[in-house]
């Protein structure tokens, strides 16, 4: 387990928490964040592009005009690809953008971006941000309060229209439930905050992920040698 501070809204150390070492400590593995960054990244393209070749575009049935005796240079259709009208040489068509990758490999992925932000000090478990109202100048000056205006990946157990409508127009602010939590909005936010509710949620979700359980054993024969 890992001692961390829970800090209150003012910025004020409240107590601390034990975070799991199963969740924030493993070893930070960049190949690994590439690998899942790419995965993810991969899924989200559609792959519905589509260009038509010469042989799908219309017109072109017969000869443009005679081999010989124009003075331009002989040609056989309009479909070809130098007309304006013709198809498209070497142009994108439907596929699959997808990358293959294993179960366990995106859970140690998620595993180990929690714990890199945990080890460049950008984790930030918060006690509760107090909000009575839908302001967003007030959750601006908690953030600035933190240190964590510039970019930050809020994360709550359950949704709140106060802390959802109070940071929807702040740049680079994002609010994602514990079930949405990914290697990418961790890695492409500065900071991660984190709600002390929201925590215990998140722990409790990736110990149920593929592969967890071999790592906790492994941790278990560890401590036993």
């Amino acid at each position: 387990m890992i001692e961390y501070p829970v800090i209150d809204a003012t910025n004020q150390t409240s107590h601390t928490v034990s975070l799991s070492s199963l969740v924030f400590g493993c070893t930070v593995r960049g190949d690994l964040l590439n690998r899942v960054v790419s995965y993810q990244l991969a899924k989200r393209r559609l792959g519905t592009a589509s260009t038509k070749r010469r042989g799908e575009v219309r017109g072109g049935g017969h000869k443009p005009y005679r081999q010989k005796g124009t003075g331009n240079a002989r040609q056989g259709t309009i479909r070809a690809p130098q007309y304006r009208t013709g198809g498209v040489v070497f142009g994108p068509h439907p596929r699959d953008f997808s990358v293959k990758m294993t179960k366990k490999e995106r859970a140690l992925g998620l595993r180990t971006a929690l714990s890199a932000k945990r080890e460049a000090g950008e984790l930030i478990v918060l006690k509760d941000f107090g909000l009575t109202d839908i302001k967003t100048k007030t959750m601006l000056q908690i953030l600035t309060r933190l240190d964590a205006a510039r970019s930050v990946l809020i994360v709550v157990p359950d949704y709140d229209d106060r802390i959802e409508l109070s940071a929807r127009n702040l740049p680079n602010v994002d609010v994602i439930l514990v079930e949405g939590v990914n290697v990418y909005d961790l890695l492409v936010h500065e900071k991660l905050l984190i709600t002390e509710a929201a925590l215990q949620k998140l722990e409790a979700r990736v110990a149920q992920l593929p592969g967890s359980k071999t790592v906790t054993e492994q941790q278990s024969e560890g401590e036993a040698a």
